[in-house]
C-alpha cells in the first residue's frame, strides 16, 4: 500500500471510530458492530463465494430486494439480520467472504453465516463446501486480528465487547441430519430425546466459545415449528397438515435451549445471552395467517409440487405475484414480510417471546452502560 493510500485509509477509519466508542444511532440507540452466525435463515451471501448447492444467487431470489437482484439471501427481499440492522440504525453487515468487507467497513461488523450448517459439523454434509460453525468462529477470530490492525488491540476489544451478536442454529440438525433420510446415522446413534440433549450440550460449547472471544450481548434464536414449513407439509404431513414428528423435535429442543441459556447466564453472572422464542413467533402467523395479512401459511410463494414445497425455487418454479400475501417465500424460508413480524417481536416482544428481555430493552440498558464507561474514559 502506498503512503498516500495508507493516509486515506487512516482518515476514513478515524471517521468511523465514534461508532466504536458509542455514537448515537436511530431512535437514540448506540451504534454498534453487529456479528451474525448461523444458517440460511441469516446467511446474507457467504455461500455465493463457495462451490456448494446451498446457494440463493439466482432469480427469483431477491426479487423484492432494493436492487431486485439475488444477493445470496434465502428470501424475496431482506432477511432477519438486515431488519435488525435497520432497527438499530446500522448499515447491514456484509458477508465475511465478500471482498468488499475491508478497511472501515470492518467496523460495522460481519456476517459469518452459511446456509446448510448446523450445531453439528456433520449436518448438511450433502451441501459439501459450506462454512460450518467451527469455521465461522475461526473467521470471527480472524476478523478480530484484522480489526486490531485498523484500530489497535484496545479498540478492537471494545468493538467486540460492545457489539450485538445474532446466532441462529438448530433447524438443520433435524431437517438436514437426523431426519434427512430414513435410518440416518444420527437416528441410529440416538433416540430423539438423547439427540436433543446432545445438540444442546454442543450448542452450549459454541456459545461459551463466542463469549470467550469477547461477545457480551448475544441474541440466540430457537427453531421455528419445523414441521410446518411447506417442504415438510409436502413430504411428511398428512393432508397438508404440519409434520407432528418434526414439531415434536422442536418442542423438545426449544425449552432445553432456553434452560441452557438461563444456566449459562447464571454461571457468567450476567444476562449476556438473550433467548428468542422463534417457535412462537412463527406459530402466530402459521396458525392464523389472515390475522397478519397473509392468504396462506401452508403454500410457499416460490416452488413446485404440493404446497410449492418440493425442490428449489428457480426461474422455472411457480411464483406468486404478491409476496406480501405469503408467509413462506420458498420451501423452508419466510418472506420478508414474515421476517419483519419476527423482528418486531425480537425488538419489543414480551416474556412469551423474549427472555430475559427483548432487544430494545437490552439495547437501552447497554447504551446507559456504554455512556458511563465513556465518561470514565
Amino acid at each position: 500500500m502506498s503512503r498516500d493510500m495508507g493516509l486515506v485509509l487512516a482518515f476514513v477509519v478515524a471517521l468511523m471510530l465514534p461508532c466504536v466508542h458509542g455514537q448515537q444511532g436511530q431512535q437514540g440507540q448506540i451504534r454498534r458492530a453487529f456479528f451474525v452466525f448461523g444458517d440460511s435463515l441469516v446467511d446474507s451471501g457467504n455461500n455465493n463465494y463457495l462451490a456448494t448447492t446451498a446457494r440463493a444467487d439466482s432469480p427469483p431470489y431477491g426479487i423484492d430486494y432494493p436492487t431486485h437482484r439475488p444477493t445470496g439471501r434465502f428470501s424475496n427481499g431482506h432477511n432477519i439480520p438486515d431488519l435488525i440492522s435497520e432497527q438499530i440504525g446500522s448499515t447491514p453487515t456484509l458477508p465475511y467472504l465478500s471482498p468488499r468487507l475491508a478497511g472501515s467497513r470492518l467496523l460495522v461488523g460481519a456476517n459469518f453465516a452459511s446456509a446448510g450448517i448446523g450445531i453439528l459439523n456433520d449436518t448438511g454434509i450433502q451441501f459439501l463446501n459450506i462454512i460450518r460453525i467451527t469455521r465461522q468462529i475461526e473467521y470471527f477470530e480472524q476478523y478480530q486480528q484484522r480489526v486490531r490492525q485498523l484500530i489497535g488491540a484496545a479498540g478492537a476489544q471494545r468493538l467486540v465487547n460492545q457489539a450485538l451478536v445474532l446466532i441462529t442454529l438448530g433447524g438443520n440438525d433435524f431437517v438436514n441430519n437426523y431426519y434427512l433420510v430414513p435410518y440416518s446415522a444420527r437416528s441410529r446413534q440416538f433416540q430423539l430425546p438423547d439427540y436433543v440433549r446432545y445438540l444442546i450440550s454442543e450448542y452450549r460449547k459454541i456459545l461459551e466459545r463466542i463469549y470467550r472471544l469477547g461477545a457480551r450481548r448475544v441474541l440466540v434464536t430457537g427453531t421455528g415449528p419445523l414441521g410446518c414449513v411447506p417442504a415438510e407439509r409436502a413430504q411428511r404431513g398428512r393432508n397438508g397438515e404440519c409434520s407432528q414428528e418434526l414439531n415434536y423435535a422442536a418442542s423438545l429442543f426449544n425449552p432445553q435451549l432456553l434452560e441452557m441459556i438461563k444456566e449459562v447466564n447464571r454461571e457468567i453472572g450476567s444476562d449476556v445471552f438473550i433467548a428468542a422464542n422463534a417457535n412462537q413467533m412463527h406459530m402466530d402467523f402459521v396458525s392464523s395467517p389472515q390475522q397478519y395479512g397473509f392468504v396462506t401459511s401452508k403454500e410457499a410463494c416460490c416452488g413446485q409440487g404440493p404446497y410449492n414445497g418440493i425442490g428449489l425455487c428457480t426461474m422455472l418454479s411457480n411464483l406468486c405475484p404478491n409476496r406480501d400475501l405469503y408467509a413462506f417465500w420458498d420451501a423452508f424460508h419466510p418472506t420478508e414480510k414474515a421476517n419483519r413480524l419476527i423482528v418486531a417481536q425480537i425488538m419489543s416482544g414480551n416474556e412469551d417471546y423474549m427472555h430475559p428481555m427483548n432487544l430494545s430493552t437490552a439495547l437501552a440498558f447497554d447504551a446507559e452502560m456504554f455512556a458511563r464507561e465513556n465518561e470514565r474514559d
